[in-house]
């Protein structure tokens, strides 16, 4: 069964906004960022984005959770276009990579997974009467992979809880080698799970 990572349920402004819909205006709004290079206008996407953010009803350590690993890249990226572009640049880009991220949180967080991907299924219908693509295929390999994100991510946390208790939380390779090896075998039980079915 397809679990929510990522759903929180409620009964919000934006929960009842039809899944078709936040995503166009996603699609929209990612391009629209890209078009502005003022500051402040980002700065105020990226408030708007944080209130839908907000909006949602999502507890702070959800949100952290969600959130911890991209505060490493934002910083290496800030510094990064700091260093060559300078400090407005870097806030440029810092401030649309928020907007967009919390413009995409927030349609995660108030949508199901299964909403999403049989909205997408359907925007790919007019691709498989030509013969281009086969939407189920990639509707299915959306759902995998939706369904694997935060699989992975509990083994990670696993792994390394029983890495540290043995004194090897420092050893890259104690945590990626069984993490890889875990999601290889996952990945053969789903496959065969899919074979079975078909």
């Amino acid at each position: 069964m397809m679990i929510e990572p990522l759903y929180v349920n409620g009964h919000g402004p934006l929960h009842r906004v039809p899944a078709a819909f936040k995503l166009a205006l996603l699609v929209a709004a990612g391009a629209g960022l890209f078009a502005v290079h003022d500051a402040r206008w980002l700065g105020v996407a990226a408030g708007v984005s944080a209130l839908l953010v907000w909006s949602t009803g999502v507890g702070g350590a959800a949100l952290w959770r969600q959130l911890r690993g991209l505060i490493w890249v934002l910083a290496a990226v800030g510094g990064f276009a700091a260093v060559f572009q300078g400090w407005l640049a870097a806030a440029v880009v810092l401030l649309r990579i928020g907007a967009l991220v919390g413009l995409a949180l927030a349609v995660t967080l108030s949508t199901r997974s299964s909403d999403l991907i049989a909205v997408c299924e359907r925007a790919l219908l007019p691709l498989q009467r030509i013969g281009l693509v086969d939407a189920g295929k990639v509707a299915l390999a959306l759902a995998l992979a939706l369904r694997f994100v935060p699989e992975i991510w509990r083994h990670y946390q696993e792994i390394r809880e029983a890495q540290a208790a043995r004194g090897l939380a420092r050893h890259p390779l104690a945590l990626i080698v069984p993490l890889i090896v875990r999601t290889l075998k996952r990945a053969e039980q789903v496959a065969q799970a899919i074979d079975a079915r078909s």
